[in-house]
């Protein structure tokens, strides 16, 4: 039969358009292997030797973290809820109007401060409690091996709360800047050794507010 001007063409054969298709999907698994790489910078997987990149999505840290960040988030919530315990016992304990205030700051401060530790572990898919880890025991009082500086010991905490008036404000004031030195040394070696930029962020705070707040410490020891 003779094919005129307004005769249809035909159609590709099923086989052309499996080819099609494969080449597509090779070309974009090509696409995909090439953004993975320019990514992460390495293509052989060694930088996730060293350092792990949180899960996407709602993360409270994002980005690449590292076994400093997760240490010092670790061992700060331990170290915050302590404070916090020897905040709470300035409420009926405390004479002085400064030690009270200051000790509400330093509780309206860590508080929130260990649930954004608590979600960082949570996101990066590290336990939260210390107590998981060896030697880590909350209260155990030891500051040395353990990643804590300056934590209180059981023996110190009965001091402070069988004190009351100015022996307590004496107390509360001598170990928190005990406490707070500690802190300190804890978020320093967070600034040199972490990697994820929320927590040295909260590392850069914990530096400036608890040196301030030492400093206003030993002012009131000053003066009792």
């Amino acid at each position: 039969m003779t094919v005129g001007k307004n005769t249809p063409r035909t159609p590709r054969t099923p086989r052309v358009r499996r080819r099609i298709a494969i080449v597509g999907t090779d070309a974009a698994a090509g696409l995909a292997v090439a953004g993975f790489v320019g990514t992460d910078g390495v293509d052989d997987g060694s930088k996730a030797s060293t350092t792990a990149s949180a899960p996407a999505g709602q993360n409270p840290a994002p980005g690449a973290f590292n076994d400093a960040d997760v240490m010092f988030a670790q061992t700060m919530i331990p170290h915050h809820e302590q404070a916090l315990e020897m905040s709470e016992l300035a409420e009926g304990r405390a004479q002085d109007a400064e030690v009270k205030k200051l000790a509400a700051q330093i509780a309206g401060a860590q508080d929130p401060e260990i649930q954004k530790m608590k979600s960082w572990l949570t996101a990066w898919g590290e336990p939260v409690s210390a107590d998981s880890m060896p030697g880590m025991g909350h209260g155990s009082g030891s500051s040395h091996g353990s990643g804590m500086s300056g934590m209180m010991t059981e023996q110190d905490m009965a001091d402070l709360t069988a004190a009351e008036g100015t022996d307590f404000d004496r107390k509360f004031a001598q170990m928190m800047i005990d406490h707070h030195k500690g802190a300190v040394t804890m978020a320093e070696d967070e600034q040199k050794n972490g990697e994820n930029a929320t927590a040295k962020e909260l590392a850069d705070d914990v530096v400036k507010n608890q040196t301030a707040e030492i400093d206003q410490f030993y002012e009131i020891l000053g003066r009792l």
